[in-house]
């Protein structure tokens, strides 16, 4: 039998779940129609192009601005970040791959965690077992990661777990911008919500110099943070990803003609340059995340891949490499690709 109703939720409660498995950060925001000026942003950056062949990023804008149509009812966003910053990295000399797609797929491990952090809410508030529970998602609350039309960085902002940096990421205190986002969307209320922190980029411009390809570009207006500063079209993790297709001869010239160590799946370079990522990689100081039990961690075969063994890669292997990995939003056709367009036998560096 269910227990009373109970009209608000705990935020120091939720929180305290959000640790206990292993969440980074955790914020609750008010959940309300997204502000007509980030709407405008948004729509002026779609107008221009910058979003490449992601269509996707077109549809569904009523939903990405209204919450209460992506879960009728909605009160609450409670925004949620996982560190994946690896302990071990692919060596420099070698073919690089983004460190996000180091480990399993991101989708399956923060939307399972967060539906148990959905689980310990209703348990303790209001529903006494997990039969009940179940039914829930979809009218109660709604699990989002990453697939879902919503503006998942400015409801982190708006929740006060970090910031949006001039690359384009998250970057939350004390952990860096190597997480993941993911949200519980509710229908009641919680006790206190949070509110955004102040954006410390100040005028650090590293992440747009450290770009080799004109992606990110400062905006005109001093500290003003805005969509229209990044290019899709030319982002290497847009072409080695998101692109389907063979390349057209610029776009070849774009991924072929990157800085070493080269990528052949996304690119990290703009966080890694970051100083709110210094932390991650400290002389003599092995990283420790903040989930003790993270999986996003790769195998030993992965970060010995040199440039011989990915030029040769087969399905076969490609297939047991990444097993249960985002790597497939790629496919094996869209891997070679990049990997036959930047290498030969002997050289991939």
């Amino acid at each position: 039998m269910s227990k009373s109703i109970t009209s608000t939720l705990s935020s120091s409660f939720i929180k305290a779940e959000a640790t206990r498995l292993g969440f980074a950060a955790c914020g609750i925001a008010n959940a309300r129609t997204v502000e007509p000026k980030v709407q405008e942003a948004y729509e002026r950056w779609i107008a221009s192009g910058h979003q490449a062949q992601m269509a996707y990023m077109n549809r569904n804008l009523d939903l990405r601005y209204h919450p209460d149509l992506l879960l009728p009812g909605c009160r609450t966003i409670i925004s949620l970040a996982l560190d994946y910053t690896p302990t071990e990295r692919i060596a420099p000399d070698h073919p690089q791959i983004a460190f996000y797609v180091y480990g399993p797929d991101y989708h399956d491990v923060m939307k399972a965690r967060i539906r148990e952090l959905a689980k310990a809410i209703f348990k303790s508030s209001e529903h006494s077992d997990y039969s009940e529970y179940s039914e829930l998602e979809g009218g109660r609350f709604r699990v989002a990661v990453d697939t879902a039309p919503m503006l998942e960085r400015y409801w982190a902002e708006k929740s006060g777990i970090g910031w949006i940096g001039r690359h384009r990421n998250l970057i939350v205190p004390g952990c860096g911008s190597f997480v993941f986002l993911g949200e519980l969307l509710l229908t009641t209320d919680v006790d206190q919500y949070d509110s955004p922190i102040p954006n410390r980029c100040d005028t650090c411009h590293r992440c747009i110099d450290a770009c080799p390809t004109g992606a990110l570009s400062q905006s005109s207006e001093e500290n003003k943070l805005e969509e229209a500063s990044f290019d899709a079209r030319r982002c290497l993790s847009y072409l080695t990803i998101e692109h389907r297709g063979p390349f057209t001869p610029e776009q070849a010239d774009i991924v072929r003609n990157q800085p070493t160590p080269r990528y052949i799946y996304g690119c990290d370079r703009c966080q890694l340059a970051c100083p709110h990522n210094n932390r991650v990689y400290k002389a003599n100081t092995p990283y420790k995340p903040h989930d003790t039990n993270t999986p996003f961690q790769a195998s030993p075969r992965l970060t010995s891949m040199t440039a011989t063994d990915w030029a040769t890669l087969t399905r076969e292997q490609y297939q047991e490499l990444f097993r249960g990995s985002a790597v497939k939003r790629a496919k094996y056709e869209g891997l070679m690709r990049n990997i036959e367009t930047i290498c030969s036998l002997n050289e991939c560096k």
